[in-house]
C-alpha cells in the first residue's frame, strides 16, 4: 500500500511526524511519509520503543573528554582509549565519530583515535578553531605519541584539514613524531563510513609517511 500523500486531510499528529522525519539529513518528503505511515500502521510497541530511544538519546550519550568519540554517559573516557590493549602512542585522526567504527571494522588498527568534530570548510562557516586540533597537540605531548595518522576523508575539505593539521604539528616541533596519511585506496568523494572493509583495510596498512 502506498504511503499517504501530503495534504490537509491528514491528521495533525501524522503530519507533525512527517515534518519531523523530513528534518533529518537525506530524508525527502516521500521517504518521511513512508517512515511516518510505517510507524502508524505497524506494531505500537515498536513506535513506543523508537520514542523511548529518542527521548533517552541525549542523556545517554556524551563525548570522551580525551578522544572526543561518542561514549556512554556512564563512562569517563572512551574504552578504545582506556583499554590496555590499545597503543596510545599511535593516534588516528578522523572527522566524525562514525569514522571510528569504519576503521575498527577492519580489525587492523590497535591504536587510539582523535575525533576532530568536522573539517575546515569556510563555505559552511567552519574554521580550524571549531575543531579539536589544540587538544590533539596537547594529547600528543601528554601521551608521548609517536605516530599520527591523518585519516580524514578523501575530499577537498578533508585534504585541506589534513594539510592544516600537518602544518600545526610541524610548527609544534614535537620530537620523534611521525605523520602519515591513509593510502589512496579510498576513492575520492567516498566517506570512511561508506568504504568497504577490504578497501579501508588496504588504505590503513598502506599509509604513507608525510615528508
Amino acid at each position: 500500500m502506498e504511503s499517504p500523500s501530503n495534504n490537509h486531510s491528514l491528521p495533525r499528529a501524522l503530519t507533525d511526524l512527517i515534518d519531523a522525519f523530513s528534518a533529518l539529513p537525506g530524508v525527502g518528503r516521500k521517504t518521511a511519509e513512508r517512515y511516518a505511515y510505517a510507524c502508524l500502521k505497524g506494531d505500537k510497541a515498536k513506535s513506543l520503543r523508537l520514542a523511548s530511544c529518542l527521548e533517552a538519546l541525549h542523556n545517554g550519550v556524551k563525548r570522551c573528554p580525551i578522544t572526543f568519540a561518542l561514549i556512554d554517559s556512564s563512562d569517563n573516557v572512551s574504552p578504545l582509549y582506556d583499554s590496555p590493549t590499545r597503543d596510545k602512542t599511535t593516534v588516528a585522526v578522523v572527522e566524525d565519530p562514525f569514522d571510528v567504527l569504519a576503521i575498527e571494522a577492519t580489525g587492523q588498527f590497535t591504536g587510539t583515535y582523535h575525533v576532530l568534530g568536522g573539517v575546515i570548510s569556510p563555505i559552511d562557516g567552519v574554521g580550524p578553531e571549531e575543531l579539536h586540533i589544540p587538544e590533539l597537540i596537547e594529547r600528543i605531548k601528554n601521551d608521548q605519541v609517536r605516530e599520527v595518522i591523518l585519516a580524514t576523508n578523501a575530499s577537498v575539505e578533508g585534504e585541506s584539514t589534513a594539510l592544516y593539521i600537518q602544518k600545526q604539528l610541524d610548527e609544534a616541533n614535537i620530537a620523534d613524531l611521525s605523520i602519515s596519511r591513509l593510502a589512496r585506496g579510498i576513492p575520492i568523494g567516498v566517506d570512511l563510513e561508506y568504504a568497504d572493509k577490504i578497501t579501508l583495510g588496504h588504505a590503513l596498512s598502506g599509509r604513507k609517511r608525510l615528508e
